[in-house]
């Protein structure tokens, strides 16, 4: 029987964001410190290293990244920017808004893009039931045309292309829970009716003035992109109503062919990049909210790519919650974070929150309306 599959690679981590405090430029003259870059490998590491520590990585399946052909890249980016990656990719260099990188960059950016690549294709295979990508660096918040929010390349859009063109999919849904704003899906597939774009995040937070509920889609792709801003402060109860009332019905009416997920735990408690409040166990149980999904309507077929989290402690636990679901194995592994981060209180759903939650929802009865 097929079992969950796993992308890692140790050169993921040599993917070099240089001395930073957190996503500031270190500058004596304004007394900024160096220190850590927040998209550092720690969190990333962190989580490898409790798959290890735990034995759980035995249970699942090893899939090898392999470098993508430029050509699929194109697919998704404009020449003129690929290009202007790979010049500064020869000494390091900003190449966007918080995009910083070292030397090599480009190359790394690239394996991260085959690492989604090889899940995808290895899913559709048959190889692996389902699949998750511990790749670095991210993706989500790429466009075509530039690189921001410490991502070069749109890992998750690149991958949906291949399965569009190269497996002849119809029709793919992406779900980025992460806490900020998918902006890049959303941009990239603003007129294509062929991909739902689902982006639960935290209002405002991250790109500034974006992922407003009534940015939709235009053209041929008018209410196929959907956004849940929730409020800083939302917690189980939030992401749970959001999921209950909007994300999947609306999956269940788009009937995706594949469902890729941007899988950010910065939306967790304790995270220094965002305000909201899950743990653990609740991305657990949203990933087995879409598996549900994917088992009724295409085969089982949903992937993760891994997006952010930024908090060492917490994110390990948070990923092996998810791998759980997606393997059907448990770990035996409590996680020592869990109590005191459900104990915070205003989890339960909030009248705030369920206004936002009551718009999506009017966005999710015309998009029902499209695809009847």
């Amino acid at each position: 029987m097929p079992r969950t599959g796993f992308v890692w690679n140790e050169l993921y981590m040599w993917h070099d964001t240089g001395h930073y405090a957190g996503v500031l430029q270190p500058d004596p003259e304004i007394f900024v410190e160096p220190d850590e870059h927040s998209e550092s490998p720690k969190t990333k590491r962190r989580f490898k290293n409790l798959l290890d520590a735990t034995g759980y990585i035995r249970h699942l399946e090893m899939i090898d990244a392999v470098v993508p052909g430029e050509a699929q890249v194109l697919r998704v980016h404009d020449a003129d920017y690929v290009e202007r990656l790979k010049m500064l990719s020869v000494e390091g260099g900003q190449a966007g808004r918080s995009t910083v990188f070292g030397k090599g960059g480009y190359d790394l950016a690239m394996l991260s893009v085959g690492g989604c690549l090889a899940m995808a294709d290895a899913i559709m295979a048959g190889r692996v039931a389902n699949g998750y990508v511990l790749n670095r660096p991210p993706g989500h918040h790429a466009v075509r045309d530039a690189a921001m929010g410490f991502c070069f390349l749109a890992n998750g859009a690149i991958t949906v292309r291949s399965l569009i063109d190269d497996h002849g999919l119809s029709r793919i849904a992406i779900v980025d829970w992460d806490v900020h704003h998918g902006n890049g899906a959303e941009s990239i597939f603003w007129e294509d009716p062929r991909v739902l774009t689902l982006s639960i995040h935290q209002d405002n937070c991250f790109p500034p003035d974006s992922g407003a509920v009534d940015a939709v889609g235009d053209g041929a792709g008018r209410g196929y992109n959907m956004n849940i801003p929730l409020p800083p402060g939302s917690g189980r109860g939030a992401y749970i109503a959001a999921f209950e009332r909007v994300v999947i019905p609306a999956l269940d009416a788009f009937r995706p062919d594949f469902i890729l997920v941007a899988s950010g735990f910065d939306a967790a408690g304790q995270d220094p990049l965002g305000r909201n409040m899950l743990y653990s166990t609740i991305y657990g149980e949203m990933t087995r909210m879409l598996m549900e999904v994917a088992r009724r309507l295409c085969g089982g077929r949903i992937m993760m790519t891994h997006e952010g989290g930024y908090s060492p402690s917490v994110v390990p636990f948070c990923g092996l919650r998810v791998l759980e679901a997606l393997s059907g194995i448990a770990s035996g592994v409590t996680d020592p974070f869990e109590a005191v981060l459900a104990g915070v209180g205003y989890q339960d759903l909030q009248v705030h929150q369920d206004a936002v939650i009551t718009r999506a929802e009017a966005n999710l009865r015309a998009m029902i309306e499209l695809v009847r």
